[in-house]
């Protein structure tokens, strides 16, 4: 596992976006060998996308020939609803590039079948050939995507009753009104995370410090989704340093030397530059 230190936010947005973008310009996709690529919501991703897009705009990356995965849809949401993650993705990101609607997945949370609308997604991801960049955040308790506390490091996409902490975490979406944050989500499971070809995963601010920790530190554990990517082998944890305040001053001190030529966005901008 690869843990990347930066200074804010701001620094993780440009550093995860730049690495995409390098990811798929490197892989030089087609219509028919596309690029296939993880999507998370929530604030977390926010400056990458806002990165992403102005990258688009300049004529660095182009998303046609990318098919995206959805990590996860509340039960129960409506595609237009202004805080489902199919609205927050159309307008947060896709409406912005030129991804092709054909291209674009995301689990539906009006389904009457969520047996098969899970397994059917599963599938569709094992007919591109597995997902070769799956992007997520990561939640107070270690959670990513609705994989809660207790979540099987083998699960695949199915439903999920959230928790307490997280509807409570999520409130500041709608109205700050616990009652109106559904209960149920849809979700790609742990396994499904672990299958992808390469998981980083963006945490920041104080609030994080402990699921970071967790999930660096201590062993592998069901309770802290976060600590299953050290079992994967080409995981990368990007976090700012107020997310870093509960490590170990070795630990830090550690992958701060060791990923010191891998900080500067600036350095990895021109990299990406050099590739268009």
């Amino acid at each position: 596992m690869r843990l990347i230190i930066l200074k804010d936010k701001e620094d993780i947005g440009k550093w995860v976006a730049y690495h995409t973008a390098k990811k798929i310009l490197e892989f030089k996709p087609t219509e028919d060998r596309p690029f296939v690529l993880g999507l998370p919501t929530g604030s977390t991703p926010m400056e990458t996308y806002k990165n992403l897009i102005q990258l688009h705009k300049d004529g660095v990356v182009s998303f046609k020939n990318v098919v995206t995965f959805n990590m996860d849809e509340y039960i129960g949401l409506a595609p237009d609803h202004p805080q489902s993650y199919h609205y927050f993705m159309y307008d947060t990101f896709f409406k912005h590039v030129d991804a092709r609607e054909e291209n674009i997945n995301i689990l539906d949370g009006l389904t009457t079948d969520i047996k098969k609308t899970c397994e059917e997604y599963e599938e569709k991801i094992k007919s591109y050939g597995g997902i070769k960049l799956f992007l997520g955040g990561v939640g107070e308790d270690g959670h990513i995507a609705f994989n809660e506390p207790g979540s099987s490091l083998e699960s695949r996409t199915r439903d999920k009753e959230l928790t307490y902490d997280t509807i409570l975490a999520n409130s500041r979406f709608f109205d700050n009104d616990i009652t109106k944050v559904p209960k149920v989500a849809l979700t790609v499971g742990v396994g499904t995370l672990l299958d992808s070809e390469e998981v980083v995963i963006m945490a920041d601010g104080y609030k994080k410090a402990n699921a970071v920790h967790q999930g660096i530190e201590n062993g592998v554990n069901h309770l802290c989704t976060l600590s299953a990517l050290q079992l994967h082998r080409r995981a990368i944890v990007v976090v700012d340093e107020s997310a870093a305040v509960e490590l170990k001053v070795k630990t830090y001190n550690y992958f701060k030397e060791i990923e010191a030529e891998n900080l500067d966005t600036n350095k990895l901008k021109e990299e990406l530059l050099k590739l268009k």
